[in-house]
């Protein structure tokens, strides 16, 4: 199954969009697969999943670790939420910048944030 790569703003975050296959069940999609993700030059080994769930309104962030660093993928599985990521690589060219999308269960949008980006969000939607 197919994943494409978006740039943004800022450098090594990137929108991902997953080929998605729908039929009267529903849909099928591929979040992550090793071979897509480093074919297309996205970090490709995981070391952990989380999984949260907030209520409308609430703002969770800016969550970032230095030891050991960490990227984050995000995205929505109910609902909508509006992800950021900022750029705190002191060495950046593009430090001090921010990203944000709104990502929903309709557009099945990911956000690739990098080690050394912190992320948060906003929900935008009731459970």
């Amino acid at each position: 199954m197919r994943v494409y790569k978006t740039e943004t703003s800022i450098k090594d975050v990137f929108l991902i969009k997953n080929e998605i296959f729908n039929d009267e069940r529903g849909f099928f999609r591929e979040v992550y697969n090793k071979h897509e993700f480093k074919n297309i030059g996205l970090p490709y080994k995981f070391v952990q999943l989380n999984h949260s769930r907030s209520a409308k309104n609430i703002l969770r962030g800016l969550h970032f670790q230095w030891d050991p660093q960490m990227g984050k993928l995000m995205r929505v599985i109910h609902g909508e939420a509006y992800l950021v990521a900022v750029d705190i690589r002191i060495d950046s060219p593009t430090f001090g910048e921010w990203f944000g999308e709104i990502v929903s269960d309709k557009n099945q949008l990911q956000i690739w944030a990098p080690a050394g980006c912190a992320r948060g969000f906003c929900v935008l939607s009731d459970f």
